[in-house]
């Protein structure tokens, strides 16, 4: 038993120290030299500790095969009184509108973002990098090598993702208001 808990703290620390990247079931897998059975159900256990402790904080968030620790949900007002700070106030229009493009479309590169809104993008997309909402995934094998856009794990853990398949339905939010903008994001953020 004492190496089950031993083996718990490693899968622990090791998720700690990964941050907000999280860690594959592969890495943790490799690094612990256990199969990866092993490492889910030790996730699991893991899960259900921080679940059944009502004095933890912790939480574990599954997004594509990565594990990432996180905060519970409901501490979410604490954690937006502490990121009310100004570099985390809300933000623009057209940094939302520019996320949306870069969700539904990734990966993208900022001309094509500028295509489909009409006006340059540049400034909301340092803006999104800067809030670790969207990140460089590669470049496109054009000439130039423009930067390929897409969203981050934070980006998936902020509106409690697990897969970008679970974005909204684009084409139903337009039948049911053709005439309204639509806000994707907001609506379905649970507070």
């Amino acid at each position: 038993m004492e190496n089950n808990k031993s083996f718990l703290a490693e899968i622990e620390a090791l998720l700690f120290v990964s941050g907000e990247e999280g860690m594959e079931i592969a890495q943790l897998a490799k690094i612990t030299n256990k199969d990866k059975a092993a490492i889910i159900k030790t996730v699991e256990l893991l899960q259900a500790k921080y679940q059944e402790n009502s004095d933890s904080a912790l939480n574990i968030l599954e997004i594509n095969d990565r594990f990432i620790l996180t905060t519970k949900k409901e501490f979410s007002y604490l954690l937006k009184e502490y990121a009310a700070t100004p570099q985390a106030v809300s933000l623009s229009k057209a940094a939302l509108e520019t996320l949306s493009i870069i969700a539904y479309k990734q990966p993208i590169t900022r001309a094509q973002i500028d295509e489909i809104r009409g006006v340059q993008s540049n400034g909301s997309v340092q803006k999104l990098v800067s809030r670790n909402l969207i990140t460089k995934k590669g470049r496109m094998d054009n000439p130039g090598k423009p930067i390929l856009y897409g969203t981050t794990n934070y980006f998936m853990d902020y509106f409690g993702l697990r897969f970008l398949a679970e974005l909204p339905d684009i084409n139903a939010y337009k039948e049911e208001t053709p005439d309204q903008e639509i806000d994707l994001f907001y609506s379905n953020v649970a507070d």
